[in-house]
């Protein structure tokens, strides 16, 4: 082993990968290389505090002194084109090669294309980078009016942000409510309430026909229903796709994002994949996922970075979200798919509740607002496997910390039996 490992993908699972690598007492080589010229960065405040504070700068993952003191060969402005499993190297865009024993994937993913007329008039923008991000800032300082494709948590963040400036801000959302099947029924009308109170404007429903523009740039978007709807910037938020080119292209296998074991080990056990790509079999709901969170990505590197060093742990992390919208903390923990009940703790007036998901009497997963107390409770709860009764959720915390000890009380009993 003298090649030592390399990580393709410089976001928040390739750094992790990298480090954690280290604090496991790996002393091969360890080359990271990104795409990107930055230094690796926080991307969740892309939406929020960078694009409204012309003076906010980028929030490294960690300092530069991080990469040379930890012996990380950090490689920015690394683009790779080939995988030859074989020879068991990467082929760098623009000429060169680099040999590895173990490559991690952290190549992520990026936004869906819009696919209209009009797409490629100037103004009309996605976030997934700090560049792109710094495009929605510039241009917003100039925008009166700003039209957003898409009602999931990126373009909702960013409503919330633009609309805080002082802008005239559309959300146009294609199906009848937004964030989809992200949260319940329930927090979906709850945040439309607020954002709407706050002066947003959201049509539901509602698909976009075209995009017209004057020399180059766009000035509106308009429904398939006629209406005109004014915009300097479009800013396109309709899902997100997994870079698997490279993996595809060197036969890894591919469902949904680059196949994975429990132990982030593609179909070519010297190769993992982690983070947004990866697509896995779900210890808590024994299907399939691909899940794009920095939870989940994080914690995939931890992982990785065990099996490289000869652990064999599977992967059994809690999943966990979180998204800020305005006055709006959204906490998820776990996944509620497949809930046929549930049972709401807090009052919705007050911008502060929590939804409880069940399927029968197990425990799927909580949605909070503006109740961090009841995530983190919550996620303890799904890490230990303890379901609560609706009853004792009712109950309110205390009594669920309390249902909670004497749960884990009686672990070694229920292990013994």
């Amino acid at each position: 082993m003298k090649n030592g490992v390399v990580i393709v993908g410089a976001g928040h699972a390739g750094v992790q990968a990298a480090a954690s690598l280290r604090e496991d007492g790996y002393d091969g080589p360890v080359i990271l290389v990104g795409d990107e010229d930055e230094l690796p960065y926080h991307k969740p405040p892309l939406s929020k505090t960078f694009i409204k504070d012309a003076e906010a700068k980028p929030q490294p993952l960690r300092g530069e002194a991080f990469y040379t003191g930890s012996a990380i060969d950090y490689r920015p402005g690394v683009r790779i084109d080939r995988i030859d499993v074989g020879r068991r190297s990467l082929d760098i865009a623009g000429g060169g090669a680099l040999a590895f024993d173990h490559l991690i994937l952290a190549t992520g993913s990026r936004p869906r294309t819009l696919a209209l007329p009009g797409a490629d008039l100037s103004g009309v923008l996605s976030l997934r980078s700090l560049a792109d991000a710094r495009l929605i800032r510039d241009l917003s300082a100039q925008s009166d009016e700003v039209v957003i494709l898409g009602g999931g948590f990126i373009g909702l963040e960013i409503a919330a942000t633009v609309r805080a400036t002082g802008r005239t801000v559309t959300v146009v959302e294609a199906v009848d409510r937004l964030l989809g099947r992200a949260v319940a029924p329930v927090v979906a009308s709850h945040v439309r309430q607020r954002l709407e109170a706050t002066g947003v404007r959201i049509l539901t429903g509602t698909s976009i026909a075209r995009l017209d523009g004057e020399n180059g740039h766009v000035t509106a978007a308009i429904t398939s229903s006629g209406e005109r709807l004014p915009a300097r910037m479009v800013i396109v938020g309709i899902g997100a796709v997994p870079n698997v080119e490279l993996a595809h292209a060197a036969d890894l296998g591919i469902a949904n994002g680059i196949r994975v074991d429990h132990q982030m080990r593609t179909s070519v056990p010297e190769i993992l994949a982690i983070g947004d790509a990866a697509s896995y079999r779900h210890w808590f709901t024994g299907g399939d996922v691909r899940l794009e969170s920095v939870q989940n990505a994080t914690d995939q590197a931890r992982l990785a970075a065990r099996t490289i060093s000869g652990h064999a742990d599977a992967y059994s992390a809690v999943p966990w979200f979180w998204s800020d919208i305005g006055d709006m903390k959204l906490q998820m923990v776990g996944l509620t798919a497949g809930g046929d009940s549930h049972v709401v703790l807090g009052d919705l007036p007050d911008n502060k509740f929590s939804i409880y998901h069940y399927a029968g009497d197990r425990l799927l997963g909580i949605e909070s607002v503006n109740r961090p107390g009841d995530h983190m409770l919550g996620r303890k709860m799904l890490g230990a496997c303890f379901s609560p009764t609706p009853e004792t959720v009712a109950a309110g915390p205390e009594g669920l910390k309390a249902a909670l000890a004497a749960f884990q009380q009686d672990e070694p009993a229920r292990a013994a039996g």
